[in-house]
Parts: C-alpha cells; structure tokens; sequence
C-alpha cells in the first residue's frame, strides 16, 4: 500500500499559492515550490501535472475557497459585496493570482464560466422580484459590484496615498468600504 500523500499535496499546494501569488504563472519556479514544501519537485508532476495545471487548480481552489467563506446572495447584494471586500482584504493573494490568470490565461475554463452562471441567474430572479435594478443586464451587474468592490485594491499607489487614511487596514479602509457599499446599493435601487 502505498503510504499517505495528503500532507504533501497539502504543503505543496501551499507553496504553490505563495509561489504563483507572488511571481504568477511565468515567473514561478517548481524548484521553489518544491523546496518551500520541502519535497522533492518531481512530486509535483506526479500529484498535479504540470506546471500550467498546478496553477489553474490552484486559482481554482482560491476562488472556490472564497465562494464557500463570503456566499453570493443576490437578494443583498450590498453585504455580499461588503462581506467580499473584507475577505479580499484578509487574503489579498486571491486578487493577485485573479490578476496573474488574467494576464496569463486570458481564456475562461469551462468551470470559470459555470461558476458565473448561478450568480447571474440569481440576480436575474431578484430583478424579477423587484429587489434589484431590471434596467441593467445581469452580467453587467455582477461586473460593476465586482469592479466597485476591488476598486481600492486596484487603484494606483498615487490615488492611495491621497486618501486620509493609510491603505491596507480594515479600520482605516472603513470609509472605503462604506462608499463601496453605497455604490453597490445605488448600482441596483429599482
């Protein structure tokens, strides 16, 4: 019987998340990953594939983790985003390998694209309820909330440092987060 492989496809999944957060697809290096999980990089191959399939199932596993901890209700949009906001503010790695992906895989997988498909059918039954805007499609929404609620993380580092108060803590982003939510709640009032 072969012996137990679970701690080490734990660890290097770990590092593979710091690796490709840190230096994305191109930039990462299995012999770093492979040291970080302390095993040799061989079992990367052997667990996960290559290189581009670690990477995938590691932004995979970071958006799955996300949807599990902040869950999508369409019917309160304006928590939704606020409870997103404070988890990318937590794990700000999951914007960067978002952005890494972006740039190095631009085409959605298949599983990408019906991981969109319940939220937007979701915001299409609360426009039919009423509680949200019908004025604007689905899909628009869905990328305006989105666009609005990673606004901060993304704006460059000469806006930031206007702001009065220092990014990157929760106390001092309040503010920010608070105007995130009155946009959202703006975006979708019928």
């Amino acid at each position: 019987m072969p012996p137990d492989a679970t701690a080490t496809k734990r660890r290097l999944l770990e590092a593979a998340y710091d690796e490709f957060a840190q230096h994305g697809l191109a930039g990462a290096r299995v012999d770093r990953i492979g040291e970080t999980a302390q095993v040799n990089k061989r079992l990367i191959y052997v667990h996960f594939g290559n290189k581009e399939q670690l990477f995938d199932l590691v932004v995979a596993k970071s958006l799955a983790d996300l949807a599990e901890a902040v869950p999508f209700d369409a019917d309160d949009l304006p928590r939704y985003a606020g409870d997103l906001f404070d988890y990318l503010l937590a794990h700000p790695q999951v914007l960067r390998l978002t952005g890494w992906a972006r740039l190095e895989r631009p085409d959605p997988s298949a599983a990408e694209v019906d991981a969109y498909r319940p939220k937007i059918d979701a915001i299409l039954t609360a426009q039919q309820s009423g509680k949200v805007n019908k004025g604007i499609a689905p899909t628009d929404i869905l990328a305006l909330l989105l666009g609005l609620t990673t606004a901060w993380a993304s704006a460059s580092p000469a806006l930031q440092s206007l702001a009065p108060e220092a990014p990157w803590s929760f106390e001092r982003l309040r503010p920010h987060r608070a105007a995130m939510i009155a946009a959202v709640q703006a975006l979708i009032a019928s």
